[in-house]
């Protein structure tokens, strides 16, 4: 296991959202590093930073023209190496984002792999062996190339995907996922790895990871060899990068395909789900964290707790506060409510990830679709820093910015928050200080269910005990393990005498 993830708390940067450094309405490496000093004091340690590579941008950078390259209108490569360099220099971490199952269609192995004729990339993507065989139950395009063939999507019909070969094979064209082409994919991925660990970087995020090799079993086994054999080469050649995948099934992505951490994503009634964004399939809202809403927090525990045991001397499931994909929480979810939810993130055994603006409440908003974020374009709008111009993101007219901003009159704002120790700015520091101070709030110390009913939850954490009451009604905890605990931090008020505890409404504690 990778030393330094046992206290990383991560943040995700959006890249064309977080700072803008030249005034061309788009954020840029230059903003971040000067921001490095922020989330630093913030108290995350490592940083997953979106896609930065040369693309044309019909999926927010997830279409990758090159993978070598960082795009012009972020800066140069030698910005991003500067910015590897400073975080390393204030201790932190940075986990770039791969993207493996798919490139652009205006990567340069594409262009060469739709030609008609036989060359090293012809079977660098999935084709079929004419124009007129399509791919049962799979995306993709016919008619596009002057080779005969139609190659499959992995995503968007921008995205075509890479060939790692077939696991349940129907048809001739189908590679064998140990075929040389789909050895020669793999191989391609690790150099592209190896490029950017050479020049500092500390490991990757692992865009929709299951992906790779097509028509897999149930496990996907084939698919987890791949990542294995990757796994292999980081393990000898830079041991110290840590990898988290797009998976969601700790079980495949951890035990057998080798990933250090797995993200614990936003699926429908999932455990994650229901804590922060029960809301999606009815008008109710029956999240964990929601005060009036009527959670349970049994319903997370049944689908985490087999996950977590699963895989918890192997590695560590990731919940995050909200990502480039997923609403942010604060949709729902009131400034009192978040620092319930970032106090019970931040104290879970795995490695917890903290999304930009959430560390101030920033809200979710219903825009047109930008570079193919569709819905999901509301949760990736430029960081609001203060009430200079454009929320202080950049000096650009206002049109010409990455996306609109939050134009109401209470949009939250770092630094309205900075100075107010109440503020869920400074919870956010607070509770991530508590982690970093004690290691039986980090990643892998013990974690063992001591009481949970509806929406009253507490649990231990080594020898330390966390307790949350997300009702608006005051409640009790009576139970041994509370005796000679003393409280140590509270958000709101929470009192223990010998063995029991009372929490307020709205409330959560930290024992020791």
């Amino acid at each position: 296991m990778v030393k330094w993830l046992k206290d990383a708390v991560f943040y995700e940067i959006y890249p064309q959202s977080f700072c803008d450094s030249n005034g061309d309405g788009i954020g840029d490496i230059s903003g971040m590093t000067g921001k490095l000093d922020y989330i630093h004091d913030l108290g995350c340690n490592a940083i997953w930073l979106n896609p930065v590579y040369d693309s044309p941008f019909r999926d927010a950078g997830y279409d990758v023209r090159d993978y070598c390259k960082v795009a012009k209108r972020y800066g140069t490569n030698e910005d991003l190496y500067h910015f590897f360099a400073e975080a390393h220099a204030r201790n932190m971490h940075v986990l770039m984002d791969l993207v493996p199952g798919h490139t652009s269609d205006e990567h340069a192995w594409f262009r060469e792999s739709r030609k008609d004729d036989q060359n090293e990339y012809a079977k660098r993507y999935v084709w079929t062996s004419n124009a007129f065989e399509g791919i049962a139950d799979h995306p993709y395009v016919s008619g596009n190339a002057p080779r005969s063939g139609v190659y499959m999507l992995n995503f968007f019909i921008s995205q075509p995907a890479l060939n790692y070969g077939w696991g349940i094979r129907t048809a001739p064209w189908q590679s064998a996922a140990d075929s040389p082409e789909a050895v020669s994919t793999r191989e391609a991925m690790k150099d592209i790895m190896r490029f950017w660990l050479d020049h500092g970087c500390d490991g990757f995020r692992c865009d929709m990871a299951d992906s790779l090799v097509k028509n897999d079993d149930e496990q996907k086994h084939a698919t987890a060899n791949v990542w294995q054999n990757i796994r292999q080469m980081l393990d000898s050649e830079y041991p110290h990068a840590a990898i988290v995948s797009e998976w969601s099934n700790p079980n495949s992505a951890v035990n057998l395909a080798g990933f250090h951490m797995d993200f614990y994503l936003d699926h429908h009634h999932n455990g994650y789900n229901t804590l922060l964004r029960d809301y999606e399939c009815n008008d109710a809202d029956n999240s964990f964290f929601r005060c009036q809403g009527h959670g349970d927090i049994n319903r997370f525990l049944m689908d985490y707790l087999p996950k977590y045991n699963a895989i918890k001397d192997r590695g560590y499931i990731s919940m995050f506060t909200c990502n480039h994909d997923t609403p942010r929480a604060s949709r729902t979810l009131s400034a009192e409510e978040l620092k319930l939810a970032y106090a019970f993130l931040f104290t879970m055994p795995g490695v917890p990830f903290l999304y930009y603006g959430d560390e101030i409440g920033m809200k979710y908003l219903d825009l047109a679709s930008v570079e193919g974020g569709y819905h999901r374009t509301g949760s990736r709008t430029p960081m609001q820093w203060d009430h200079q111009k454009n929320y202080g993101f950049s000096s650009a007219e206002t049109e010409r910015l990455y996306t609109a901003q939050d134009s109401s009159a209470d949009a939250p704002t770092m630094a309205d928050q900075l100075h107010d120790p109440s503020s869920l700015l400074n919870v956010t520091k607070q509770v991530i200080a508590l982690r970093h101070a004690n290691e039986d709030l980090q990643a892998d110390a013990l974690f063992d269910v001591i009481d949970a009913d509806h929406q009253k939850f507490v649990y231990k954490r080594g020898s330390m005990i966390c307790a949350v009451n997300t009702s608006d009604c005051g409640t009790k905890v009576k139970n041994s393990v509370l005796n000679g605990k003393k409280i140590i931090y509270t958000i709101h008020d929470a009192e223990v005498q010998k063995d029991e505890l009372t929490l307020d409404g709205g409330s959560f504690a930290v024992l020791k």
